[in-house]
């Protein structure tokens, strides 16, 4: 199992103690940093701020959202930094919601499956640099000839020689159609939430990617990376109180009511009565009602917490179902250490 820190995306202000975080990360053996964005600080600038300290960790987003840029400014993105840092950029992708990508970045919602397709294609030209790069779909065409063109676009090729044309790119999914798709065009899955009690059902959207005609992978090249709070405490109960506000938030308010992703995904795990009690009481202001009502059950469900030797049986049970890697926010370097101690320690109790 590899440890990814989880930077996440900042609220009012940056995080005081982020450089520590990432230096510390890379002290204790974790494989990568990742930072988000929503609708605040972008998830690249981090990376290449606090990344440029580091000397061996992959530098994820996760995720960075497809309407913040147009496909061929996001490769830019990548190359950059891959260069950066000597090859260790891992690119994570996601469609975001209609709210934000309607609401803030003034773009359509509709099809998001197609246009992460044609999204990712386009990308795969840029660092391939074969050719210059042309896309005839209809969400991103290229070169531009729609309404106000002066016709004179030309197919251009980066002037920068991408470090790697097979720079990895990972996408972040949460329906079973977008799971698939993840499987057949990309190399790594980010689980916003992951459950190793309905793994069987992961495994079979992802089977059902890996059999399509074309896929770039299989599973034996392909990386699983699931979002999973770990912490190692003698007082679980109040870790689990800490949890259930984040996952309250989730399930309750990113998202319209019409359309919740995230909501759909507890769905699927069974726990349809107590989303509608969480989104209920969320929407109607009552946010530590909400947070009271996720149940225990549930937060054991996606997250690891508890003493030593209870997060090591947690870790092998989440590695058995099929996650290669467990993507963690820590709030301080003593609570990273005791992660990493747990996690990459010798000797994972055997099943």
């Amino acid at each position: 199992m590899r440890l990814g820190l989880q930077l996440g995306y900042w609220g009012a202000a940056p995080p005081d103690n982020a450089a520590e975080l990432v230096a510390e990360a890379e002290r204790a053996g974790f494989d990568g940093v990742f930072a988000a964005e929503s609708w605040g600080s972008d998830a690249f600038t981090p990376l290449s701020w606090w990344g440029s300290g580091t000397d061996r960790v992959r530098l994820g987003t996760s995720v960075a959202q497809l309407s913040a840029r147009s496909p061929t400014s996001c490769a830019m993105h990548a190359l950059t930094l891959d260069h950066l840092s000597g090859g260790r950029c891992v690119l994570g992708l996601g469609v975001s919601g209609p709210q934000v990508v309607e609401g803030w970045y003034g773009e359509p919602f509709g099809k998001p499956l197609a246009r992460t397709r044609e999204y990712v294609s386009i990308i795969r030209q840029v660092l391939a640099r074969e050719a210059p790069v042309r896309n005839d779909g209809p969400h991103y065409p290229l070169p531009f000839d729609g309404p106000g063109s002066l016709g004179l676009g030309k197919p251009l090729r980066p002037i920068t020689h991408p470090l790697r044309a097979d720079l990895p790119i990972w996408l972040g999914a949460e329906g079973p159609r977008n799971v698939a798709q993840t499987a057949e065009i990309a190399d790594g899955w980010i689980a916003v939430y992951f459950s190793p009690r309905i793994a069987e059902v992961y495994q079979q959207w992802l089977a059902d990617g890996f059999a399509r005609p074309g896929a770039r992978n299989d599973r034996s090249g392909f990386e699983v990376a699931a979002t999973c709070p770990v912490v190692v405490t003698d007082d679980p109960v109040a870790e689990k109180a800490k949890v259930k506000p984040y996952l309250a938030l989730y399930i309750g308010g990113m998202g319209s009511e019409q359309v919740n992703f995230h909501a759909d995904l507890f769905r699927r795990m069974g726990y349809g009565e107590v989303v509608e009690d969480i989104t209920g009481l969320f929407r109607a202001g009552q946010r530590a009602e909400a947070a009271a009502a996720v149940p225990d059950e549930l937060v054991d469900d996606v997250s690891i917490i508890g003493d030593r030797e209870q997060v090591r049986a947690g870790v092998r049970r989440w590695e058995e179902s099929g996650v290669d890697t467990l993507l963690v926010g820590c709030r301080d370097a003593a609570q990273l250490r005791a992660v990493a101690d747990a996690v990459l320690g010798p000797d994972l109790p055997q099943s």
